[in-house]
């Protein structure tokens, strides 16, 4: 998995016209960054700022939720066009890139296809979107309470419309930049059998939509074919948001038979679908899980943990383990954990005498603990989509993120003892180890480190167990104390806060889209029937709870190899959570199999994404591709493992809950 590719400066630049458009665009999106970012600080700030209005002098400020609610869709489209430009928006590139490489005329058409498509989907928000905020206009529509506290909605609209015309407008010019290289690529020797199989690819899709608008098929059988198409764009690069949305659009136009019903629906799921004071605690985590890398909580429990485990055989590779997971604790990103401890532990280990493919492995594997262990983004995520509690689910995550802990280190300290030579270079531990490793851990150092980071955990999930937090507050709470230890260690300069915000609008903008075009999603599964369908089948076919989750961990797995962890639960849990909850399953429980399942993938070829997360970020030389997929091999098995622990002993998951 890669982000979508920014318009080519180069070749725009290479007429004056689109060089214009390209600084325009460039500058606006900009500015929409910025306004979106800053919108996000100030959600935080009155976040706090309710809570402490309410807690100290039992006076709420008034309209916190709805004001919050309705600003999550309206700072997420803001970002959408710098999103498009930083390459964060999701595509599925393990198809796409090899043959652009390979048959360059083929990857530059298929590029402004798909960037065509792009652009179709944000102009078709926006059209749809401009009446919606004419409506709202004329007739003075607004949200609140009457006499206690009431705010006009047009603006919000007004701000969804701006943003989706800037990234039609950023998609558009990424269309005509990938035609500008085409025709600068004139002079390549031609080769038209990729060309034709461009043609066949398109003839498929055209064929199979006109198919499936036209012929006398039921609503299941639209659905089926719906999935497959979107499935099939996906994976050969489509934006995973633009191929979600499209085939969606298509199966209600045919199930309803009226392309009307179908804009409509998407017009909803972009106003609408988001509009709610739960997805509010996407971006304040994403924000504290920044400011907190940016405070160097990384580098700082992996020192204190390579001195308590000093003494023992393959210690650092445990150290980093117990370091990954306190980073998790906070920031909830694998991809942060694993960018971090490539720079911090690696070179450690290597130094002391560790394997290459061990060091790099050990740093990958255990970076999926960002995703389990609480606050987890994939968490969140489930429990928006499953509408479940966060907090209980962030309850249920501790003892099998525990238990995966513990699981990585005894398979490190067992691999130390019996594979030697899979682990150490040599065969046998370094005995030099580089100065300050073994000095012992003082009082002072551990406050000093370990202390503000250890009670941010605390607060942030003490707060959401006890029920004093919502998850949205402990989020901005989270995000507050994480600035605030940012500042107390000196680590945050004005241009690394800049960066942080538009970042964490950037990142937010990404996830959300998705969030956006799985409710355009679910709305044709609702049309079509088709998950209690599924779920008739697996009931009719006896089956049972456990054979179902045995095929369940099957396709997630495959599905890994090429999806991201997001991608994956959006598309596959409208379509299973109906059958697990017919089946007896509890769908708390459910999340947490779900989440280290899906978790595999990072360690899997083709797409692996902390496996390339990690190669990109080791000095060039340092490890081969194929290393860091030989050193991640033990984790993912561990994780199969525990996958199948947790799926057979549900208690583990819901003891605590």
């Amino acid at each position: 998995m890669t982000h979508s590719k920014s318009a080519d400066g180069p070749v725009a630049g290479s007429l004056p016209i689109l060089r214009h458009v390209d600084r325009f665009l460039e500058f606006s999106s900009s500015v929409l960054a910025a306004g979106s970012s800053v919108w996000i600080f100030v959600i935080m700030g009155v976040v706090c700022a309710d809570i402490l209005m309410r807690s100290v002098f039992n006076m709420p400020l008034q309209g916190v939720p709805e004001i919050v609610a309705y600003s999550v869709p309206s700072y997420v489209f803001l970002a959408v066009a710098s999103t498009i430009r930083s390459g964060r928006f999701l595509r599925a590139d393990f198809i796409f890139d090899p043959v652009t490489v390979r048959y360059p005329h083929a990857g530059m058409v298929l590029d402004g296809l798909f960037n065509l498509a792009g652009a179709w989907v944000f102009y078709e928000i926006a059209r749809g979107m401009w009446p919606k905020l004419a409506g709202a206009w004329n007739t003075a529509e607004y949200f609140g309470t009457a006499g206690v506290f009431t705010a006009p909605v047009w603006p919000f609209l007004a701000v969804i419309l701006v943003g989706a015309c800037a990234a039609a407008l950023q998609f558009s010019l990424m269309t005509v930049a990938a035609l500008v290289r085409l025709w600068r690529a004139r002079g390549l020797e031609l080769q038209p059998g990729s060309l034709l199989g461009v043609a066949a690819f398109l003839a498929v899709l055209v064929g199979g939509g006109f198919l499936v608008i036209e012929a006398d098929l039921t609503p299941v059988e639209i659905g089926f074919a719906a999935i497959a198409g979107m499935l099939l764009l996906v994976l050969v690069g489509v934006h995973i948001a633009t191929g979600l949305i499209i085939l969606s659009f298509l199966g209600i136009w045919a199930v309803r038979g009226n392309p009307d019903i179908a804009a409509r629906s998407l017009v909803l799921a972009a106003s609408g679908s988001i509009n709610s004071y739960s997805f509010g605690v996407i971006p304040l985590f994403i924000l504290m899980g920044l400011f907190v890398d940016v405070a160097n909580v990384g580098r700082d429990a992996f020192a204190i943990a390579a001195r308590l485990a000093r003494r023992l055989k393959g210690g650092l590779g445990v150290a980093t383990v117990f370091a990954n997971a306190v980073f998790a604790a906070i920031t909830g990103s694998s991809i942060a954990s694993a960018a971090v401890f490539t720079r911090v532990a690696t070179p450690q280990m290597m130094q002391h005498g560790y394997s290459t493919r061990f060091s790099v492995g050990v740093v990958a594997g255990s970076s999926v603990l960002g995703m389990l262990i609480p606050p987890s983004l994939l968490l969140i995520v489930y429990g928006l989509i499953a509408e479940v509690s966060v907090g209980k689910l962030f309850m249920a995550a501790v003892l099998p993120g525990l238990l995966l802990s513990v699981a990585f280190a005894v398979m490190i300290v067992g691999m130390a003892r019996y594979a030697p030579g899979f682990v150490f270079s040599s065969g046998i531990a370094h005995e030099s180890k580089p100065s300050g490793l073994d000095e012992e851990v003082s009082m002072a150092d551990f406050t000093s480190k370990m202390l503000p980071i250890l009670i941010l955990v605390a607060v942030v999930l003490g707060g959401i167990y006890t029920g004093f937090f919502t998850p949205t507050e402990s989020g901005a709470v989270g995000a507050a104390g994480g600035l605030a230890i940012a500042l107390l260690k000196r680590t945050l300069d004005w241009d690394k806060f800049r960066r942080i915000l538009v970042e964490a609008a950037q990142i937010s903008a990404s996830v959300l889209i998705l969030i956006v075009a799985a409710n355009l999603y679910s709305r044709l599964l609702t049309l079509t029937s088709i998950p209690q369908s599924m779920a008739e089948w697996i009931v009719a076919a006896q089956l049972g709870l456990f054979g179902f989750l045995a095929i369940y961990l099957l396709i997630v797995i495959l599905l890994g190899m090429f999806l991201d962890s997001v991608s994956i639960m959006l598309i596959l849990l409208p379509l299973m959570l109906p059958v697990v909850t017919l089946l007896g399953g509890d769908l708390i429980w459910f999340g947490v199999v779900t989440t280290v399942a899906v978790e595999i993938g990072l360690l899997t070829p083709p797409f692996g994404l902390s496996v390339y997360v990690v190669k990109g970020t080791l000095p060039p030389g340092m490890a081969t591709l194929n290393d860091v997929f030989a050193g991640t091999l033990p984790f993912a098995a561990m994780m199969l493992l525990v996958t199948i622990v947790l799926m057979a002993f549900p208690w583990i998951s819901l003891a605590l809950v």
